[in-house]
């Protein structure tokens, strides 16, 4: 018996431990700047585009959205992929959270939040809003679909989109 409640002891001692270690160990990665001029960064973008004959996408989302931390890391963990957006397009992130929601922005594009977080916007080289895509139809399981993420990347840079090109 007495083997049996130090051993009933050392549970519940370890599974107090365990949560605020694992709290401690698990950092989260901020890729948002609230504090960021988001119009600014847009112009930035938009003529850095123009310059370079791409379009760019803007990752709308918040610190607060793992989904947003996760596609973050996806585009940019997998080689193909982040080739193809530096081949096409100027990235930029616009934040979306409590400390700064660029409302202004926001009701600009159309308030693209409406398809939840993130949400994705292509611009061409003049700042017009060509396409506003829903992150959700991305993904699969718990994780974006390579396939899906490169099929939107392929559609909507400038080549597939010029009329030339249009069959």
């Amino acid at each position: 018996m007495k083997k049996f409640i130090t051993l009933i002891m050392t549970i519940i001692m370890v599974a107090s431990i365990q949560p605020s270690q694992a709290q401690e160990t698990k950092e989260v990665k901020k890729i948002y700047n609230p504090t960021a001029n988001a119009k600014e960064d847009i112009s930035k973008a938009i003529q850095k585009a123009k310059d370079e004959g791409k379009h760019v996408f803007i990752q709308i989302g918040g610190n607060w959205c793992p989904w947003c931390l996760l596609f973050h890391a996806f585009i940019n963990d997998d080689a193909e992929i982040k080739k193809m957006i530096e081949d096409n397009y100027v990235f930029t992130l616009l934040n979306y959270s409590q400390e700064n929601k660029n409302i202004e922005l926001l009701t600009k594009y159309n308030n693209p939040g409406r398809m939840g977080y993130p949400v994705f916007l292509i611009l061409n080289g003049n700042g017009d809003l060509i396409h506003t895509q829903d992150s959700g139809l991305l993904e699969e399981g718990k994780g974006y679909n390579k396939t899906k993420v490169m099929t939107f990347l392929k559609n909507w840079t400038r080549a597939a989109v010029d009329p030339k090109n249009v069959r």
